[in-house]
């Protein structure tokens, strides 16, 4: 495990604007704006998004004298690490700290056979949820992330691992990107969406929508547009196969029950055979773990091209369940196998830094950056935002 490194905080005084998290236009349109022929866009889009540069002056295909213009007007700048920590399994774990002092965590999953793996994502600080199995659902939601916020937790974590420029041959050790981490990312749709264009785009980062997966707790207005504009994969948190105990453990179900999730998952753009949806089901002991659970499960997707990932329940401090046995849990992934589905179970990973499924949380509150604001225009220092002599 990495040894706790000193907290530090980005000050929000630099008002300059942060190119991370502009799309192609919006690029443009800033180049314009300062006078720039439009090429110069394409210039900067490959150093921000593919050299992964964050100094103009290191920017070679740029003039001296454009260099300075862009200084004086932007930055490129990702989230800054507050804290990070190496499982003993090899899962990494950012906390990254935004300019108002909010926090949400990112982890590197390693495949356990592979020499690459998953960057997984946050598109929330905190949870608009409240699923009781879920570590973040206990932290209220202090806001969604921007497109730049998002974009950042990917391109800092390549910056861990040194993998700019992007690489050509697609050799790269962070090959995938699961939008599995603290949120729900159908409730910040938007900036989900832009976000994952930049990261997909071919002469930026790269990333195939193929190697890109979303997670939703069950949005069903949403599923359709995801599909459509972004043409991902899609997993599923199900968890339950009836009303009764989904309503108990995910209370999204009393506004999206079982049957209006099955139709949108059925309508979902894409979803075939060779581009199965993911159902990610949590095991809790004596709550949906039964072979009647399972054989039920099986009624509920028939005729959708599924798959299945089982996940052991993993504690945190407070939470209320157990983990299925792993004879209750192997039944339930025969059950499923034999019925001709894929249904793994996932190795967990990440357990002794809480970077597992479920366990991701942050300290950020809704009203810190109010209160830091406060505390500024009243002249009183904070040890994270100190009051800028003068």
């Amino acid at each position: 495990m990495l040894p706790p490194p000193v907290r530090l905080y980005l000050c929000p005084m630099d008002e300059r604007k942060n190119l991370i998290g502009l799309d192609r236009d919006e690029l443009a349109a800033e180049m314009a704006a300062i006078g720039e022929k439009p090429f110069r866009a394409k210039q900067v889009w490959h150093w921000v998004y593919n050299r992964g540069e964050t100094d103009f002056a290191r920017m070679t295909s740029i003039s001296k004298v454009m260099q300075a213009r862009l200084a004086e007007r932007y930055v490129v700048r990702r989230p800054q690490v507050a804290r990070e920590m190496l499982s003993s399994d090899g899962t990494r774990k950012w906390l990254f700290a935004f300019d108002d002092g909010n926090e949400a965590e990112t982890v590197y999953i390693p495949d356990v056979d592979e020499d690459r793996g998953a960057v997984c994502l946050s598109s929330q600080v905190g949870c608009t949820l409240t699923c009781r199995f879920c570590h973040t659902g206990t932290q209220l939601l202090v806001r969604n992330l921007t497109a730049a916020e998002v974009v950042g937790q990917f391109m800092a974590a390549r910056d861990t691992y040194g993998e700019w420029p992007t690489p050509d041959d697609g050799g790269r050790q962070l090959s995938n990107i699961v939008v599995m981490g603290m949120g729900e990312p159908l409730y910040n749709f938007d900036n989900i969406a832009a976000a994952l264009k930049i990261l997909m785009d071919g002469d930026g980062i790269g990333i195939s929508k193929r190697r890109i997966t979303l997670s939703t707790s069950g949005v069903v207005p949403m599923m359709r547009r995801c599909g459509e504009e972004l043409g991902i994969n899609l997993a599923v948190s199900l968890h339950a196969v009836t009303d009764e105990v989904r309503d108990r453990i995910m209370p999204i179900n009393k506004k999206y029950p079982l049957a209006e999730l099955m139709r949108a998952c059925r309508d979902y753009p894409g979803a075939s055979n060779a581009r199965r949806i993911t159902f990610e089901y949590i095991m809790l002991k004596g709550v949906n773990d039964s072979a009647a659970d399972a054989r039920a499960l099986l009624k509920l997707i028939k005729g959708l091209p599924a798959k299945f990932n089982l996940i052991p329940f993993n504690p945190w401090p407070g939470s209320d369940f157990e983990c299925s046995d792993m004879a209750d849990i192997k039944r339930f992934s025969d059950i499923l196998q034999d019925a001709g589905y894929s249904a793994p179970i996932r190795l967990p990973r990440g357990r002794d830094i809480l970077a597992a499924c479920g366990q991701l949380r942050s300290d950020s509150k809704r009203e810190r950056c109010t209160r830091l604001k406060a505390r500024l225009e009243a002249g009183i220092p904070d040890e994270r935002h100190p009051v800028p002599a003068g």
